[in-house]
């Protein structure tokens, strides 16, 4: 049974509390998938997609239910509870899924958002790891030069710069060259492509990004405020999902252009909501 990766198997037997699936009838290496799991139509010899992890007391067991990560890919996932041992993510199992201190990047804090790698431990558990995700990123994003992009910093080397996953997706970097000390693990950054490399890779700056389109968004806002009659329903601590829909804005830009129009008395944000002032 190969932890962590999604397999077909087979129905071959019925107990009280679920039943058993193997590689083949014969298979003596069984595992259990509970009945609550088990889809209504199927019967013994019938093959099912699984999903195999460890449960809360360190049994392999078969899910249908789709975890966020499988074995060797990435993705963000929530923290939900920091121990004295590390932090517990939801991966979208009834287990959390475990980011031990060793693996972070940084300390995090319930409800941050991490970029994360599924590995198997040496005690061949399934755990999450904050590093090795530079050889995993895709080098096949849609951006060209002078293309504006949403990107989550991820990684610092002396030698190379900031490196940054676009889109929480594609890779990207800010060379060592531009000034990102101001810049953290974990911060959600707009930057402007200076080039895509041949393998596919972006470089990216961060020197134009606050104040050339802060004037475009704060006045898209404005519009957007006009037609919601003047109160927009959610406010900077909405999610980037949310906002980036109802705006088009990642929610650093939306964040900025607020604040912009705050400071010139143009809205009142207040109560969840933003409000047009009459002037």
């Amino acid at each position: 049974m190969r932890l962590g990766e999604y397999q077909e198997l087979i129905y071959v037997k019925k107990v009280e509390f679920g039943i058993y699936l193997a590689k083949t009838p014969e298979d003596e290496e069984r595992i259990l998938l509970p009945f609550r799991q088990v889809p209504k139509e199927l019967k013994i010899g019938d093959k099912v997609r699984v999903f195999v992890y460890k449960d809360s007391k360190d049994r392999i067991i078969a899910t249908t239910n789709e975890p966020k990560l499988t074995l060797g890919s990435y993705g963000v996932l929530r923290v939900k509870e920091v121990s004295k041992i590390g932090a517990f993510l939801d991966w979208g199992l009834e287990k959390d899924l475990f980011l031990p201190f060793k693996e972070m990047r940084k300390k995090v804090q319930p409800e941050d958002e991490v970029l994360v790698t599924l590995y198997i431990d040496k005690s061949q558990r399934l755990c999450a790891s904050m590093k090795g995700l530079y050889h995993l990123l895709s080098t096949d994003s849609p951006y060209k030069k002078d293309d504006m992009v949403t990107g989550r910093v991820y990684e610092f080397s002396d030698n190379f710069g900031a490196f940054v996953a676009v889109d929480d997706k594609y890779s990207a970097r800010i060379p060592n060259h531009e000034d990102y000390s101001f810049l953290r693990i974990g911060d959600i950054i707009d930057a402007k492509v200076v080039s895509v490399k041949p393998d596919g890779k972006l470089d990216l700056t961060i020197r134009e990004k606050a104040y050339i389109q802060m004037d475009a968004d704060a006045e898209k806002l404005l519009e957007l405020l006009k037609s919601y009659a003047g109160v927009l329903p959610f406010t900077e601590k909405a999610s980037p999902e949310v906002i980036k829909r109802e705006t088009g804005l990642s929610k650093n830009a939306f964040k900025r252009a607020a604040g912009h129009l705050y400071k010139e008395r143009k809205i009142d944000i207040s109560d969840g909501k933003i409000r047009l002032l009459e002037k």
